[in-house]
């Protein structure tokens, strides 16, 4: 059997942002590719504000607890990604609309077996995912609203900072591939990596599979909202923040390149960068945006040299 199924255009590249001698242009193109038009980023900034006014207390509300507004927020949260994850599961693995075309892992989708809770693959993601995620992801939600809500967090809006309102929408993925890189290899060491080898048991994955963690791992995952006790931010970037998190762990799992539809790529997904995670785990446990792995030699850019230069550092690590 083939190594993989499909592979995108390769190397692998990291932002140009970091790249030297500077490349500006190339640098705007890929984030204006990762931002405008029909992009999940975008995607989920429209859905943060729908949210925001419709699915979410006022600070008012948030500044006692009650019942009610901590449940809308855990109900919006479950009902979104029910659907999202729901319906690309649908599509792309229950009735296989595009087949295998754009599939990175030759392997079939799901799997059963006694690694999983139920001995299904997708029970055991959904479980996680609805159970813990959205539990976590919802209370450190309501947490910061609270407090927000009542000072303990420094607060803005548009109207008194305009600039810094919309650069810290486009920060978020920045600070993202920052965060993610770090506590994903803390969760990789010997202390907590039996909390993240629930999340490994995904040799291959699917759209339930990208939250579905242990809940010490979604501690973990979630905490990025830390971030919010420092910088001065707006109930939108709240959710925004968490939601871009929660659905993109999503999307980037969905164990396919893109969404294709007559023959064209309408939606880009799948990251081929942590498929290769997730086949060989101890390379590229960061994102492309900030190219932490390319810093510390674990970068595999999808090439057989990238494949050789991982076994050579893992053969090295063994002989230490």
């Amino acid at each position: 059997m083939a190594e993989w199924n499909h592979t995108p255009e390769l190397p692998i590249a990291v932002s140009p942002l970091w790249q030297w001698p500077p490349k500006p242009l190339a640098a705007l193109k890929w984030y204006a590719d990762g931002w405008f038009f029909l992009t999940i980023n975008m995607a989920i900034l429209v859905v943060a504000w729908i949210s925001y006014l419709l699915f979410s207390p006022t600070l008012e509300q948030a500044q006692n607890w009650a019942f009610g507004w901590p449940a809308l927020i855990f109900v919006r949260n479950f009902i979104l990604i029910s659907v999202i994850a729901g319906g690309l599961h649908l599509w792309f693995h229950k009735y296989a609309v595009q087949g295998t075309d754009k599939k990175y892992d030759p392997r079939p989708y799901p799997r059963k077996g006694r690694m999983f809770t139920f001995d299904h693959q997708v029970l055991d993601n959904m479980l996680w995912t609805l159970a813990s995620g959205v539990t976590i992801w919802s209370a450190f939600e309501a947490l910061f609203w609270w407090m927000l809500a009542n000072g303990y967090a420094p607060s803005t809006t548009f109207s008194a900072t305009p600039v810094w309102f919309v650069a810290f929408i486009f920060l978020i993925p920045v600070w993202e591939s920052f965060y993610f890189y770090w506590i994903h290899r803390l969760l990789h060491t010997n202390a907590l990596y039996r909390f993240h080898a629930l999340h490994h048991r995904n040799t291959d994955v699917g759209p339930w599979s990208g939250l579905s963690m242990h809940p010490v791992e979604h501690l973990f995952y979630f905490g990025t909202v830390v971030i919010h006790l420092v910088l001065p931010t707006h109930p939108v970037h709240l959710i925004f923040h968490l939601m871009f998190y929660a659905v993109l762990a999503v999307t980037t799992h969905t164990g396919f390149e893109g969404l294709w539809f007559r023959n064209a790529k309408r939606v880009h997904l799948g990251m081929f960068h942590h498929q290769i995670h997730h086949r060989y785990f101890e390379v590229n446990y960061g994102n492309l945006d900030v190219p932490w792995d390319k810093l510390f030699g674990s970068f595999h850019d999808g090439t057989p040299e990238g494949k050789a230069r991982m076994k050579q550092r893992l053969a090295a690590r063994k002989r230490v």
